[in-house]
């Protein structure tokens, strides 16, 4: 296998999964989205600040930056600068932060009723209930609208309408190791819980491998495990009016679950393991499968490029292919009425297939329009998790109670070790998140 980049660390990594959902109650704390003036406004910081002048206009651009190192910021640079050099009546002022002090900002110019023209985070959720966002269609070109894939889209959506632009996207797979499931016996990779259990019993009987299933439930993304599970059964924690915790569905992801606890063929005390970690065994040839990140492909790449392995799709109840997909997004402020047109011209010049595929795939990531598809679809790195796409599903980040569901989940899932009854968890979620929302 072979990787055009490698996740960063975890910088990279935590932005991506952990952040998805837990921070829109903090731009929100004390009402800070609705002190937002609907007037235009300079953005300033280290990387500049203009107002508008003469004829020109100026946008200001939020981001934040998703390695350590400058890689992030050098990608924008070059894009803005191809953009000013097309269009010189429009100026973009970027502002570039990390992601451990970009919700401090964010809340600081909200505060000062200094919102940016666009900003790039995960939450958009609470700045649209506010009214505070262009629509997506009213910002961008029918062209790029209908570019997007349609599961992102819908994520990006409250009561089918856009307000956040996706980004890019990350989705998961099952890695496997060759070596040892042929070792094993293990003649095809699983496509379903049944073959996945036969599968890791093998494999976990094997001398010198930690488990047959790598099963992360420490408290770094237990939701983000949880829910290929749940969704492999068919579940759904489900939408921006309502959350669907303790169905059928999700009690009986859960259980499979714990059967594959009970029978020993995970590693040892899964919920006390964390994501990270448990891939870096996973890449030191010692668990049999687990489910891991686009960023994984170029990670084994540059660390264990003798690691002999495959990608495929994550097994469930039916066989049928499901995943969990995350994705940030791109929004626009209504600072300016003046200032729509031009900032339509910039994200559509963003997610045009060139500037738009070199992006993501320098970064590492999956692109969420079908042209950069297209035109990434045969990188060996990007492929496994672009053929993913279309059967993503999503957390439901637009209900105000998720964050608390997700944080009960981080707490209360791994207990299915320890003997706790996973409708009871589920139970105790449901509880948690109605009275934490």
């Amino acid at each position: 296998m072979s990787g055009d980049s490698i996740e960063l660390a975890q910088p990279r990594a935590r932005r991506k999964e952990e952040h998805v959902t837990r921070n829109i109650k903090r731009f929100v704390a004390g009402g800070l989205a609705l002190t937002l003036a609907m007037a235009g406004c300079g953005f300033g910081g280290d990387d500049g600040g203009s107002d508008d002048s003469g004829d020109g206009t100026t946008i200001s651009f939020l981001a934040p930056s998703y390695t350590d190192d400058a890689t992030t910021k050098k990608l924008w640079t070059k894009i803005i600068d191809d953009f000013e050099s097309e269009n010189p009546d429009i100026t973009v002022d970027l502002q570039m932060e990390s992601w451990e002090n970009i919700n401090d900002v964010v809340r600081t110019r909200l505060q000062s009723q200094d919102a940016p023209d666009i900003l790039n985070i995960d939450a958009y959720a609470s700045f649209a209930e506010d009214d505070l966002l262009y629509e997506a269609e009213d910002v961008l070109s029918s062209e790029t609208v209908d570019d997007i894939e349609s599961r992102f889209a819908e994520n990006a959506s409250m009561d089918d309408t856009m307000y956040g632009m996706p980004l890019f996207a990350s989705t998961r797979a099952l890695f496997y190791n060759k070596d040892l499931l042929k070792k094993a016996g293990v003649k095809n990779p699983p496509k379903t819980w049944d073959e996945l259990m036969a599968a890791s019993e093998k494999v976990s009987k094997l001398d010198g491998v930690k488990g047959g299933y790598g099963m992360p439930l420490g408290a770094e993304e237990a939701q983000a495990e949880t829910s290929i599970w749940t969704f492999g059964a068919g579940g759904s924690w489900g939408d921006t009016d309502e959350l669907t915790v303790s169905t059928p569905e999700n009690v009986e992801g859960i259980e499979q679950m714990k059967k594959m606890i009970d029978a020993g063929v995970t590693q040892d005390n899964p919920g006390s393991t964390n994501r990270t970690p448990l891939i870096n065994v996973f890449k030191q040839g010692k668990i049999g499968m687990i489910e891991a990140l686009p960023q994984t492909v170029g990670e084994i790449e540059e660390d264990f490029p003798n690691l002999n392995y495959g990608i495929t799709p994550t097994p469930t109840k039916s066989g049928d292919p499901v995943t969990l997909g995350v994705a940030d997004h791109l929004m626009a402020f209504k600072n300016d009425d003046t200032k729509g047109e031009a900032i339509g011209k910039f994200l559509d010049y963003f997610y045009s297939p060139d500037a738009y595929a070199n992006f993501v795939k320098t970064l590492g990531f999956i692109p969420i329009t079908k042209s950069a598809g297209e035109k990434l679809s045969s990188d060996p790195a990007l492929k496994p998790f672009i053929e993913t796409l279309p059967t993503a599903e999503f957390y439901p980040s637009t209900n105000s109670a998720w964050p608390a569901a997700q944080g009960a989940m981080q707490q209360q899932v791994g207990t299915i070790g320890q003997g706790a009854d996973p409708a009871d968890v589920l139970d105790q979620i449901a509880n948690e998140a109605k009275s934490g929302s």
